[in-house]
């Protein structure tokens, strides 16, 4: 009885010391944990299409004399992985406007704007002279969409994963395509003999 309380008490400081350690790391770090869509693919891929917008030459021009209002439409997520497209666009949305070249629209938000300026105006609530007015929206000029595609082989021992991200700049007063981009990105996991 005595040897199963020792071996008992001794699982149980084992088990006690066991500990888990959080610590803040590089967010623009590369990260290599596995072979799936990651952050550094959202990095490198967010840089990648402002780079290309900024530095076109049609849109150098475009945006010296004036800021074009674009919205963003989904990207399509083409893949076979759970892959959250908005935080890529939400990242490429961010950089453009810090860039001083584009405004922005925010479709998603149109019902919360509009009930808002029903309040403001038709509730009898808020001050007339201070509320917003209706029908002063700014339109869209341009309209920013695309498409992420993968493609995933693996045999017994190796897993490799190609990514194609494509955006599109569409000017909606003619329908033409007025910019377009891709970042390709591949990544390969390889077992090791031992599972390690």
């Amino acid at each position: 009885m005595r040897t199963l309380t020792l071996a008992l008490l001794a699982l149980a400081m084992m088990a006690g010391g066991c500990s888990s350690k959080v610590e803040y790391g590089d967010a623009q770090a590369r990260e290599t944990v596995t072979a799936d869509f990651g952050s550094t693919d959202l990095q490198e891929i967010a840089g990648k299409m402002v780079d290309d917008l900024l530095s076109f030459d049609p849109v150098m021009k475009m945006t010296r004399e004036q800021r074009p209002v674009v919205f963003v439409d989904r990207i399509n997520n083409k893949t076979t992985e759970h892959i959250d497209t908005e935080a890529v666009t939400d990242s490429i949305q961010t950089r453009l406007i810090q860039s001083g070249k584009f405004r922005f629209v925010e479709p998603s938000k149109r019902e919360q704007v509009r009930r808002e300026l029903n309040y403001q105006n038709e509730s009898g609530e808020v001050n007339p002279e201070t509320a917003t007015r209706m029908g002063n929206k700014i339109g869209a000029d341009l309209m920013m969409y695309g498409n992420l595609a993968g493609i995933t082989k693996r045999d017994d021992n190796t897993k490799d994963v190609y990514y194609k991200f494509t955006l599109k700049l569409l000017n909606l007063e003619t329908g033409i395509i007025e910019w377009a981009s891709e970042k390709e990105i591949r990544k390969t996991r390889s077992r090791s003999l031992f599972g390690l």
